[in-house]
């Protein structure tokens, strides 16, 4: 059975490709989340996840590592080969065999053994619509980016010719999210006279107000409780981040909370020494250290919404403290899609320049 994914070339790279240009192909093809290595015959040599490139980010691998590396880094997993299926499997057949496997997509190769389709486990069961509902925080105030801001809330900004929150919306409704939670405080009748219902948009918005500032976290315990994740988004942020890709490395790592990173790199301008007490052991001239920053955007198991207090001034980096404590799950999940947080004029025009050149959609 053939036909899941047309132009399936397109989801090829060759053996000698990088890292780098795995993720490429995964992003120009968002619905794929992966490319597949095939030798000049077409044969299936590997096949690179989404999870496997953000697995290798976190563990500080270059873009530019060969794919031939990650490869080599499934050899003590379950499955060190990539698994395939003939093509001539019913649905009924692969979707038997896909969760045999826990296996969210699977290459279909012919007799010969060539590569010619790749099936989605969402393929087989006939949905892009997930259960899951989002939360876009929206009720800062904004001071840094005044008097932009003076009589607008951040997130109506204008970004090219629409405004900020509504690229967000576009974002999660192309993820398959039709709930949305929208924080408010600050002018709250400029975002519900701009979004109303969200029925215009292609979702259904609820409004939470927040009548003193909850935090980035307080305002999730306003949220009628429920079975599936909530994915939480800062209203300043401008991303084209893979939420799908997001909720299944969240599913996959049985996470309570999985937060969004994004790198950041710091050069100290001057030579750093490393001494034990007055003796000096090493000394680096002008050295760049590399750390994950949080970028704003969570997904949340119901059992940790939980434990934010209701009416109280709470903050996330004080649930997922709390999570760590309790010795509950709290991954990282690396962003390597555009990424912005719009908290400063600078930033705001630089935001305005990418999405003018179309760096944004890239």
């Amino acid at each position: 059975m053939t036909g899941f994914t047309p132009h399936i070339e397109k989801l090829f790279i060759p053996p000698g490709a990088t890292v780098r240009q795995a993720a490429a192909c995964i992003n120009e093809n968002r619905k794929a989340l992966a490319a597949m290595v095939v030798d000049e015959h077409r044969k299936l040599v590997d096949i690179i996840t989404d999870g496997d490139i953000r697995r290798a980010v976190l563990d500080g691998l270059s873009l530019d590592t060969p794919v031939s590396v990650l490869k080599s880094r499934k050899a003590p997993s379950p499955f060190p080969v990539p698994i395939v299926a003939p093509a001539s499997m019913n649905k009924l057949e692969l979707l038997a065999f896909m969760r045999s496997r826990n296996a969210q997509q699977l290459p279909l190769v012919d007799a010969e053994g060539r590569v010619v389709d790749l099936v989605k486990l969402s393929d087989l069961l006939q949905t892009d619509v997930t259960t899951i509902q989002a939360v876009v925080m929206a009720g800062g105030l904004g001071t840094r980016l005044r008097p932009l801001t003076t009589d607008l809330p951040k997130p109506m900004l204008p970004v090219g010719d629409r405004p900020l929150l509504e690229l967000t919306i576009e974002q999660l409704k192309a993820a398959g999210i039709q709930r949305v939670n929208v924080t408010t405080h600050f002018q709250p009748e400029k975002i519900k006279d701009h979004f109303g219902n969200g029925r215009e948009f292609g979702v259904d918005i609820t409004y939470l107000n927040e009548d003193t500032p909850l935090g980035t976290a307080g305002a999730l315990a306003m949220i009628e409780e429920t079975a599936d994740p909530l994915l939480v988004i800062n209203g300043d942020v401008l991303t084209q981040i893979d939420y799908r890709a997001m909720m299944g490395f969240h599913t996959e790592h049985q996470a309570d909370l999985t937060v969004a990173v994004r790198q950041y790199a710091i050069q100290v301008p001057y030579g750093v020494l490393e001494c034990d007490g007055p003796n000096v052991k090493t000394v680096r001239e002008k050295p760049t250290y590399n750390y994950f920053v949080s970028a704003g955007i969570y997904l949340l198991q119901p059992s940790a919404c939980k434990l934010i207090p209701r009416g109280c001034h709470f903050d996330m980096p004080d649930l997922i403290n709390k999570l760590i404590e309790l010795k509950r799950t709290v991954v990282s999940f690396p962003i390597v899609e555009y990424w912005l947080d719009i908290g400063r004029h600078v930033d705001y025009a630089q935001a305005q320049k990418d999405v003018e050149s179309g760096q944004y959609k890239q």
